[in-house]
């Protein structure tokens, strides 16, 4: 009989379909990314004119809203920049060890966070 050996790494075909799927959330990222970048860019043309007409409760409350959009349009390019270095680990056959136990992070984890660089129990003992 056999012994199962402790799986170190990803196959070339696992690693492929998780590429898939990074590629595919760096897309739809992209995609919010631009959204987010053009309602700042529409807010900014209507704001003119309120700096004209005097500051009033409505500037406070559109200056709380560009702020707003500009933390998100932050932490989406954050999750971009991650994912692609993701794709890095992959390329490098890196992807899907965990940076604190060198084990190797379970394929539900991977495929619920992707650019995840541990596993859950590195990151509960983190905690």
């Amino acid at each position: 009989m056999q012994q199962e050996t402790t799986k170190t790494r990803y196959t070339d075909t696992e690693l492929h379909e998780f590429k898939t799927l990074i590629k595919e959330k760096i897309g739809m990222a992209r995609e919010e990314l631009q959204e987010l970048v053009g309602t700042l860019s529409a807010s900014n043309t209507n704001g003119d004119d309120a700096a004209i007409a005097g500051k009033t409760l409505e500037d406070g409350s559109a200056t709380f809203e560009k702020e707003q959009i500009n933390q998100l349009a932050a932490r989406q390019k954050k999750f971009i920049e991650q994912l692609e270095a993701a794709l890095m680990r992959i390329e490098n056959r890196t992807y899907g060890i965990c940076r604190s136990t060198g084990k190797l992070i379970p394929r539900e984890r991977l495929l619920a966070v992707p650019h995840t660089t541990q596993s859950m129990e590195a990151k509960l003992k983190q905690a």
